[in-house]
């Protein structure tokens, strides 16, 4: 082979072969953070009396009979309450429909490292730690909710790489939720 020819061919083949750095990784994760922790408030829901999905509920519905932007009612029938949830009209246009109910931020959630890096057989697979960050005014409901959420725990996530035209590109995460529109 001329020499000419065999830098790039040893340059091309080390590449391929080069394993993903922790920077790397970081940075294209990084890309699709923040991403907003939604809020859903259904329309209607119902519950046993005493069960703890009941006293979420009961919760959700003093949580939004404070913030004013709901008309709720309960309805009792034998051992359940129904619960009612609309919207009223002056409510912040950031109270968007969703299915079987109402969507609404309650936090951001922000990158924060990468964790664990492991080689698969494609690419890589990186674990990586997300922090719950930048309450909104209605991170009480949510937590009504999730009795357990506070700002600034951390979750782990993963995300898949796969080596692609000489170079690594994130394939995937299985984050939940999604970056602001």
């Amino acid at each position: 082979m001329r020499p000419a020819l065999l830098m790039p061919v040893l340059l091309l083949t080390l590449a391929c072969s080069s394993k993903l750095e922790r920077a790397k990784a970081e940075d294209l994760i990084r890309k699709d953070y923040p991403v907003v922790v939604p809020v859903t408030v259904p329309e209607k829901a119902s519950a046993e009396k005493g069960s703890p999905e009941h006293l979420r509920l009961t919760a959700l519905k003093e949580n939004l009979d404070k913030s004013g932007w709901f008309d709720s009612a309960v309805q009792a029938d034998s051992g359940r309450e129904t619960f009612t949830f609309r919207l009223k009209p002056d409510a912040p246009k950031s109270i968007k429909a969703a299915p079987k109910g109402f969507s609404m931020p309650a936090a951001e959630a922000v990158f924060v490292r990468a964790v664990r890096m492991e080689p698969t057989r494609e690419g890589a697979r990186v674990t990586y730690e997300i922090r719950l960050d930048k309450p909104t005014a209605q991170f009480p409901i949510f937590q009504a909710l999730h009795p357990n959420a506070k700002i600034g725990q951390t979750k782990q996530r993963h995300a898949t790489f796969e080596r692609r035209r000489g170079g690594w590109e994130l394939t995937g995460t299985d984050e939940d939720f999604r970056k602001a529109e």
